[in-house]
């Protein structure tokens, strides 16, 4: 019986790997400089935190949701986003008691799962980094976590990138330009597009983002979400927009982003994209403010903001956009064998040469010494060492400069030394 991968799903090989690898490592070390730690979470949780955190109306828990009920009868979900499996870890384990510095600061890699159609840069096992902030309510927060999706971005090499902001204010504030929305989307119920006309009384706020061409078209003199803020709300946004200023970040205000789930409040965000292989207004990070979740899911009232971002779309936009990856570490050495003893002793060198901290390949296949150059020289190895009886009965190994072809023969006990680091750095200059 063959076996292939469920669909939405792919896998990911070392050549791929490696620029996986790279992107997370420049994440962790910007990161770092922002002084968020990272929090490891479940794969699964209950349903009913992502029913209750992100919302019953939402299109992720209403249509996307992985949801089974385990042997215990448990229902349990698959995690589609990170932000409600940090916030329950956040209050199952108290981390908003005063013992704790605030703001608590974390950052998350890990595969999510939404049930959707597969699509270029968008399956069903996807890939995310999500950062959270938990305690605080300055409106620094907002800034410096925005800042740091913008220099996250850069940093990977994606100049033409936009951030793009808008405050839904309070919960109160949300309630009445809920209303006024919903007032004034219900005369042209019948022209919406068939999920708007779903949403309208659900979540009508997701309207506004449609992308269907027939909302678009009814949106554009909607009331604006920006006539409705409070005043505390009104001052938050400003203070925002004041200090992306002082930080010379681009932005723009659309009063039309919203963001897909329920729980956001007051300021929210998106990077954006217009490359044209994915077309005018692509997001490819967004996030926001989501002051009463931590209270949703049974915490004390905790402010909080935060972002996620999908991997396989970022990488797909840095391949588009011809961003150079770091060319894997040039191997050191490749051991060549020549018979059976060879191949043993291959063993012990191979374990001597990387414990001083060389990158070291060897051959296991007892191939022809030529067939086994020619793999040193497709794996780029910087030199050859090849053992054979005529060098083990000399306790001896020949080293080879694959780049000059210069050769020299080395004893094997000044190999096995403590010093050889050193002596290395000696053949090296004497083969150049």
């Amino acid at each position: 019986m063959s076996y292939q991968k469920m669909k939405g799903t792919v896998d990911i090989f070392p050549s791929e790997a490696s620029k996986w690898q790279y992107v997370e490592q420049v994440a962790t070390d910007i990161l770092r400089q922002y002084q968020f730690k990272e929090i490891r979470l479940p794969l699964f949780e209950s349903f009913d935190l992502f029913a209750r955190g992100v919302g019953e109306s939402t299109d992720v828990v209403s249509k996307e949701m992985y949801d089974f009920y385990d042997k215990g009868d448990r229902h349990i979900a698959l995690r589609p986003e990170g932000t409600a499996g940090a916030v329950r870890a956040f209050v199952e384990n108290k981390y908003y008691g005063p013992e704790h510095h605030k703001p608590q600061k974390y950052y998350y890699i890990g595969p999510m799962f939404r049930y959707e159609r597969p699509q270029s840069g968008r399956q069903r096992q996807f890939y995310q980094l999500g950062v959270e902030v938990f305690g605080s309510k300055n409106p620094a927060t907002d800034v410096e976590t925005m800042a740091l999706a913008v220099d996250l971005f850069q940093s990977l090499g994606l100049e033409q990138v936009r951030l793009v902001i808008n405050s839904l204010g309070s919960n109160e504030s949300r309630a009445a330009f809920r209303q006024a929305l919903i007032d004034y989307l219900e005369p042209f119920s019948d022209q919406l597009s068939d999920d708007s006309k779903r949403r309208l009384h659900e979540n009508p706020l997701r309207v506004l983002d449609s992308k269907a061409p027939e909302d678009k078209k009814i949106v554009a003199n909607a009331p604006s979400v920006l006539d409705f803020l409070d005043e505390e709300s009104a001052k938050h946004f400003a203070a925002v927009k004041e200090q992306l200023d002082l930080l010379n970040i681009p932005y723009e205000v659309d009063a039309n982003m919203v963001r897909g789930l329920d729980y956001y409040n007051d300021t929210v965000f998106e990077v954006i994209t217009d490359h044209e292989k994915f077309g005018a207004n692509t997001t490819i990070a967004g996030g926001g403010r989501y002051d009463g979740l931590v209270e949703t899911v049974g915490g004390p009232a905790t402010p909080a903001f935060g972002f996620g971002f999908g991997l396989e779309r970022l990488l797909m936009l840095m391949e588009y956009s011809n961003v150079q990856f770091p060319a894997d570490p040039q191997l050191d050495v490749f051991i060549v064998t020549i018979g059976q003893r060879a191949s043993t002793e291959a063993t012990k060198l191979a374990h001597a040469l990387r414990q001083r901290g060389l990158l070291v390949e060897r051959e296991f296949m007892n191939r022809k010494p030529g067939t086994q150059f020619k793999s040193a020289d497709k794996l780029n190895a910087r030199f050859t060492f090849t053992l054979g009886d005529r060098e083990l009965e000399k306790n001896t190994v020949n080293v080879k400069n694959m780049a000059t072809g210069q050769e020299l023969s080395m004893d094997l006990a000044d190999v096995y030394s403590k010093d050889f680091r050193e002596n290395f750095q000696e053949i090296k200059d004497e083969l150049k």
